[in-house]
C-alpha cells in the first residue's frame, strides 16, 4: 500500500503515546476538499486534547492513512494501524471505504468510531466495535424526501452512477415518496451524456433533478447542462450528498453553484463549544469550515473521553460505547442501537437541507430542518 509516511514524531515507539488511527481520503478519485475538512476536525481536537494533559498524562498521537476513495487501501491501512497498536480508529468519509474499513475493524476487534459515512448497512452483521457519528442516509434523505415534497416536487429524477451508495439513496428516496404520491425517475449517467439528461428530464416532465453522481464530475458536467437548457429553467437541481458544501463548488460553477438544495448535519445555531472550534478550524482552514470538520472534531471529543475513562484497552472502549455522553459541537453525543442499524448510532445529529443563497454564494440559507 503506497501512503505517505508519517512524520516520525507521530510513530514513536517507546510506548508513552496512546495512538489513534485517521482514516481519511487525502488523493483523487477521494474527495480531497472532505478530507482535508475531516482531518482538520481531527487534528485540532487532538491538539486541545494534549494542550489539556492529554490522555491522564500520555499524549494523544495520531497516524493518519490516505484512504484515497479506495476499499481495499482502507481495508489495508486498518491492518497496518492494528499492528501499529493504535487504540481505535477515528474518520472517513466514504461511504463505500468506510464499510471495507468497519468490516476489518470488526474482524481485527479494533474500536472505529466513523465520523461521516452514511450508509445504513456500515456492517453486514450487528457489531460492537463500530459506533458512528454522521445519521444514517435512510434518516437524513427521507428529511431530504420530505423538503422536496413541502417544496412541491413529486416528479422526481435521479441522476445516478453505479454505486452501493447512490443506489441505496435512489432506493430511500423511492420508498418514501411512492406511497406520498411521488415518483423517482433514475437516469443512468453511463448511457447519457449531459444533453441527454436534459432531454429525459424534458421527457419525463420532471420538476426536480437530484444529482446521484460524483464530484467534480460528472456533477459539475450536469449543472452546466442543465442551467443553460431553456426548457428546464424551472426545474431544481438537488445533491443530497452535500456536493455544493465545499468552496470547489462555487470555485468551478460560479453563479451555478447556487440555489441547489443538500443534506448538512449541522444545527441551526453553534453552542459555545461550537462556535469556538468553528473559530480555531476557520483558522487551520483559512476558509469557512464544513460540517465534516465538526464531525472530525467530535469523533476525537468522544474517543478522548472514553480513553480517559476505560484506558486503551481495545475491548473496554468497544464496550463502552452505550455509555459514552460527551457535549460535542453539535449537541450532546449518545449511541444506542437502532432498528435497521448494524453499529452504534448517534440518534441523531442535527439535519439540514441548506443552498447557497443566489445573492451571496458563500452564505447558506436553511431550507428546511428535520
Amino acid at each position: 500500500m503506497n501512503t505517505p509516511p508519517s512524520p516520525p514524531a507521530a510513530e514513536r515507539t517507546d510506548g508513552s503515546s496512546v495512538r489513534i488511527g485517521a482514516l481519511v481520503p487525502l488523493t483523487r478519485p477521494g474527495w480531497v476538499e472532505a478530507g482535508q475538512h475531516l482531518l482538520a476536525g481531527i487534528e485540532l481536537a487532538v491538539h486541545e486534547v494534549n494542550d489539556a494533559g492529554g490522555i491522564v498524562g500520555r499524549p494523544l498521537e495520531l497516524l493518519v492513512r490516505d484512504t484515497a476513495a479506495d476499499p481495499q487501501r482502507a481495508a489495508a491501512a486498518v491492518d497496518e494501524l492494528a499492528r501499529l497498536g493504535v487504540a481505535a480508529l477515528a474518520g472517513e468519509y466514504h461511504s463505500v471505504v468506510a464499510r471495507a474499513a468497519a468490516a476489518r475493524a470488526d474482524t481485527l476487534g479494533l474500536p472505529f468510531l466513523c465520523s461521516s459515512a452514511v450508509l445504513d448497512a456500515l456492517t453486514e452483521h450487528p457489531t460492537e466495535w463500530v459506533a458512528r457519528l454522521a445519521p444514517a442516509q435512510s434518516h437524513g434523505w427521507r428529511i431530504y424526501a420530505d423538503f422536496l415534497l413541502s417544496a412541491g416536487h413529486s416528479r422526481i429524477a435521479v441522476a445516478a452512477e453505479p454505486s452501493v451508495y447512490w443506489a441505496s439513496g435512489a432506493r430511500i428516496l423511492r420508498d418514501y415518496l411512492a406511497p406520498r404520491g411521488g415518483t423517482v425517475v433514475e437516469l443512468d449517467v453511463r448511457s447519457l451524456a449531459p444533453t441527454a439528461v436534459c432531454d429525459e428530464l424534458v421527457g419525463n416532465r420532471a420538476t426536480a433533478l437530484l444529482l446521484l453522481v460524483g464530484h467534480p464530475e460528472p456533477a459539475v458536467s450536469i449543472v452546466k447542462s442543465v442551467r443553460r437548457d431553456q426548457r428546464l429553467a424551472e426545474i431544481m437541481i438537488g445533491a443530497p450528498a452535500g456536493q455544493p458544501e465545499f468552496a470547489e463548488w462555487a470555485t468551478l460553477l460560479g453563479e451555478d453553484s447556487t440555489a441547489i438544495p443538500f443534506l448538512r448535519y449541522l444545527p441551526e445555531r453553534l453552542s459555545p463549544l461550537g462556535a469556538r472550534v468553528e473559530t480555531a478550524l476557520r483558522e487551520r482552514l483559512a476558509e469557512a469550515p464544513s460540517f465534516v470538520a465538526f464531525e472530525g472534531y467530535d469523533t476525537v471529543a468522544v474517543l478522548a473521553d472514553v480513553l480517559r475513562s476505560h484506558g486503551a484497552d481495545r475491548a473496554r472502549t468497544a464496550a463502552s460505547w452505550p455509555r459514552v455522553a460527551v457535549e460535542g459541537t453539535r449537541g450532546q453525543i449518545q449511541f444506542s442501537r437502532t432498528p435497521g442499524i448494524s453499529v452504534w448510532q448517534w440518534a441523531w445529529t442535527p439535519v439540514q437541507v441548506v443552498d447557497r443563497d443566489p445573492a451571496q454564494p458563500d452564505r447558506f440559507r436553511i431550507l428546511h430542518a428535520g
